[in-house]
């Protein structure tokens, strides 16, 4: 017999709590859905024949937004933001309008490119690597991602080594990020970050400054492999089962403002992937006039449970 959970919104009320934007700290810009893999966990559905692309008029339009509002941090990401010719651009014209820069890699883009401009561009901007690494199982992370993904994976993080990244007094930060490969909640992650930094270090003498782990949000590919497993009810209650609500003081949607690759607001990238515009209310970059978005209600659906459970997206 299915389980029916309570919509997202019901379990807010439950727990008498209610889901309000703070301060925005933090821009994240999607570079677009265009990306060299086509992973089974992607909740935007990104792969190699995605056409989205954010361009240089919308670029243009993001850099202005961030001279007026000044975010403290920028936050880029995809697809695979690397696909973007205008990345090394974006990157250079936000250095000196915000306090840090992240880039969010699949590794497999960067190394494939072997892009010395884009690796001096980061590496002069001091850009925050955030990397993902799903496993440390070869097979596990490749039928995830695709064949031979986990070997170039070990060669990009090796290159980021040797070019300063991830290794103490450079400045470089490189942090991996691991998601389940299946319809389960992620392991523990501190136990997580010690397993990675003791057999990356053992095995190949990679060295890195964090590991988060993440759910997988039930959107996109994942949402559709989920339903064709028979996985997706089962799921859906197991995030439910798991809603903490100590998460929501410091939920990543509650000071962050995502903009999508043809340049409208969302409360996050998830949202973004579910057609949920910020507030419920679509708005274009080139429309803003305001940068205090402070007690605004923040768009939920079911998908949020994925942010809500165990230790939470912060």
């Amino acid at each position: 017999m299915t389980e029916t959970i309570p919509c997202f919104s019901q379990t807010l009320e439950q727990h008498d709590l209610v889901l309000l934007r703070k301060q925005t700290e933090t821009l994240q810009i999607n570079m677009g859905l265009l990306c060299n893999q086509a992973c089974k966990h992607c909740h935007l559905d990104a792969g190699p024949n995605r056409t989205e692309i954010m361009d240089i008029k919308t670029i243009d339009q993001v850099i202005d937004f961030q001279k007026q509002c000044r975010f403290k941090v920028v936050d880029i990401t995809g697809g695979a933001p690397e696909m973007n010719p205008n990345l090394c651009y974006l990157i250079e014209n936000m250095s000196d309008l915000s306090d840090t820069i992240m880039l969010r890699s699949n590794l497999v883009a960067l190394y494939d490119l072997k892009d010395d401009r884009l690796l001096s561009v980061l590496k002069n901007s001091k850009v925050i690597i955030v990397s993902s690494f799903p496993s440390l199982n070869p097979v596990q992370t490749d039928s995830q991602r695709g064949k031979g993904i986990f070997e170039k994976s070990i060669q990009a993080l090796l290159l980021l080594n040797q070019h300063g990244y991830g290794k103490t007094g450079t400045g470089l930060d490189l942090n991996l990020v691991s998601n389940p490969t299946g319809a389960y909640l992620p392991s523990s992650q501190k136990a997580t970050e010690k397993r990675y930094r003791d057999i990356l270090k053992k095995k190949w003498g990679i060295v890195f400054n964090h590991a988060y782990t993440f759910a997988n949000v039930p959107l996109g590919r994942f949402k559709d492999w989920l339903r064709r497993s028979g996985n997706h009810d089962a799921y859906l209650a197991q995030l439910h089962k798991n809603f903490n609500p100590c998460t929501i003081t410091d939920l990543m949607c509650r000071n962050l403002i995502s903009i999508s690759w043809d340049g409208f607001l969302f409360d996050c990238d998830f949202n973004l992937a579910a057609d949920l515009y910020m507030g419920n209310k679509k708005l274009h970059i080139s429309q803003v006039n305001s940068c205090s978005f402070e007690n605004d209600v923040i768009a939920v659906d079911n998908h949020c449970y994925a942010c809500t459970a165990g230790s939470g997206f912060t």
